[in-house]
């Protein structure tokens, strides 16, 4: 086997946000400690998706608008990789670029975050909750069905210092952004898969480059998990098969035991009244068969239907 060379310089495209730079920052001692004498540098960048708050993202084009300014930075050379939250990186990629690493996957589950509650069931009829995800909101009202789920925006600070303003009476996030900006004592409750199952990716993170690039690739490549690649391919198979996006509520959720994967998707309508679940396991070899079985299980149970109306519907709001 060829010995990769280090890379003299890299550049790391990030968003500013305080949990994107901590990721930034994370890929960046992880190459400095492979790399140990490469200059490794981060580009800040504020992308539309975090510029436009007071709209819905399925109303303004969905999760890539969070790394079109990043891949724009990769296309004219000001940037040599760019770090994502996996959940945030649409599963049909431009052919110019590459998914070229996925790091290991932490918990992906939704926590709830709130001053006066430390459940879901202790929430009163009417009780406000906050989320930023249309696949978080319908799983709640199917469960929940007299609580009050509003549109909740802006990055993790943002929303926390929403809630408390009392604008919410809990909010709903990803457990591990809470974690790793040292705010685990904010989280009230763990939800379970059952109850909300978890973005696809949701836990990882993704570093992306140029597709034409074979040597970063190569360079890049100690930082990829197997397993985590595994669950991941499993996850946005589902998701390709059926054209996801944050436009419609559709999540799913793999699980490494053993030798075989468990993969648990569903899809929902907007108002939580219709939900499609399947619950598959396969061979860890062939995660993209299982992905593929996963969404089939998913049309066979009117999945196609529950789509077309959530996206008719965004449609609708956005104009």
């Amino acid at each position: 086997m060829a010995l990769v060379s280090s890379p003299d310089r890299l550049v790391i495209a990030t968003r500013v946000s305080r949990l994107a730079l901590w990721q930034a920052h994370h890929v960046r001692d992880l190459l400095q400690s492979q790399y140990p004498a490469c200059r490794i540098e981060l580009l800040e960048m504020t992308t539309q998706g975090d510029r436009i708050l007071d709209r819905s993202l399925s109303k303004i084009g969905g999760k890539g608008l969070f790394v079109k300014e990043l891949e724009n930075a990769l296309l004219d050379g000001r940037a040599d990789l760019a770090v994502h939250s996996l959940k945030d990186v649409p599963v049909l990629m431009p052919a110019e670029f590459s998914l070229t690493a996925i790091l290991p996957r932490a918990a992906a589950q939704d926590a709830l975050v709130s001053s006066r509650y430390g459940s879901l069931a202790e929430m009163p009829a009417g009780a406000v909750v906050g989320t930023s995800s249309l696949r978080r909101a319908a799983q709640l009202l199917a469960a929940y069905p007299s609580l009050d789920v509003r549109p909740l925006r802006g990055n993790l600070d943002t929303r926390l210092a929403k809630l408390d303003r009392g604008e919410y009476d809990a909010i709903i996030l990803a457990a591990v952004g809470l974690r790793r900006l040292g705010l685990a004592d904010r989280i009230r409750d763990v939800l379970s898969p059952d109850v909300s199952l978890p973005a696809v990716g949701q836990g990882a993170l993704g570093i992306e480059i140029l597709a034409g690039r074979t040597e970063l690739a190569a360079q890049l490549a100690p930082l990829n998990c197997l397993e985590s690649w595994r669950l991941a391919q499993a996850e946005r198979t589902v998701s390709a098969v059926l054209g996801g996006s944050c436009q419609v509520p559709l999540g799913a959720y793999a699980e490494q035991h053993g030798g075989q994967i468990r993969l648990r998707a569903l899809v929902a309508s907007i108002d939580g009244k219709r939900l499609c679940r399947t619950d598959v396991s396969g061979p860890q070899e062939d995660p993209v068969l299982l992905g593929q079985r996963a969404a089939q299980a998913l049309i066979a149970d009117g999945a196609r239907e529950l789509l077309a109306e959530a996206q008719a519907a965004s449609q609708d709001n956005a104009g």
